[in-house]
């Protein structure tokens, strides 16, 4: 396009192409969303549940995709679960189960809330001990201890360990029950009921604790008129 000039010229200036904004930092950085598509190959984790409920174990497995490889932001992330089992009385559940929990995963964003959604659902039947002494109040339960378990193994969620004052407080604690002579006491009536019916209560607490309401453990002992727990810390006395 031809331009007329019919102006004298008082002054020029060469205009030169800007150069583009840097892009923002953080924009080439991948976020986990649900258009994300599967890679070929993930990596995946299966934990063992073996339950009072079934003769079958179920086996669960969690995959996770790493995001942004080999740079500073580099993330593992789950991505779908599956559970399997021989028994199939509860197949249609946990197909559907695996189903949402995989999308929620895929979804991204802060998906630790699934934890204590799954802990919090409860067996009509009633609930029962794990090894370990933790009682786990459902199955599905159970699968929500095993996703925070995973959760924790690829950072997404904290440790929450004891501090070093709980720490102290808890071995007193212990010396002091030891020292006490209890540990080696037969184990009453009732705490043998409770080993006949499948109770997994570890050796490192005392036969006869109490269910602890704070980690689920039975770890309480009764120490100085207070309950005491041998696991957490948890003390009713404050």
């Amino acid at each position: 396009m031809t331009i007329k000039i019919d102006q004298k010229i008082v002054k020029y200036q060469v205009v030169k192409d800007e150069p583009q904004a840097p892009a923002a930092r953080g924009a080439d950085i991948i976020q986990m969303h649900e258009k994300l598509e599967r890679p070929d190959m993930l990596l995946g984790s299966t934990y063992k549940v073996k339950t009072p409920l079934s003769e079958h174990a179920l086996y669960v497995t969690i995959n996770d995709i790493v995001l942004n490889p080999g740079t500073e932001h580099e993330l593992r992330r789950p991505f779908e679960i599956f559970i399997n089992s021989k028994n199939m009385d509860h197949f249609q559940w946990i197909v559907a189960l695996t189903r949402i929990i995989s999308a929620v995963f895929r979804k991204g964003g802060d998906i630790t809330f699934l934890v204590e959604e799954l802990r919090s659902v409860f067996d009509p039947r009633g609930g029962y001990f794990k090894k370990g002494g933790k009682f786990m109040p459902s199955l599905v339960a159970e699968i929500g201890d095993v996703i925070e378990h995973h959760l924790k193994t690829i950072g997404l969620l904290q440790e929450e360990g004891l501090d070093p004052h709980q720490q102290r407080f808890v071995a007193q604690k212990r010396q002091k029950f030891e020292a006490a002579g209890r540990t080696s006491a037969a184990p009453s009536p009732e705490a043998s009921m409770q080993a006949q019916d499948g109770d997994d209560t570890p050796a490192d607490f005392p036969p006869g604790a109490e269910l602890c309401t704070k980690c689920q453990t039975k770890a309480m002992i009764q120490m100085d008129g207070c309950l005491t727990c041998l696991n957490c810390g948890e003390s009713k006395c404050g």
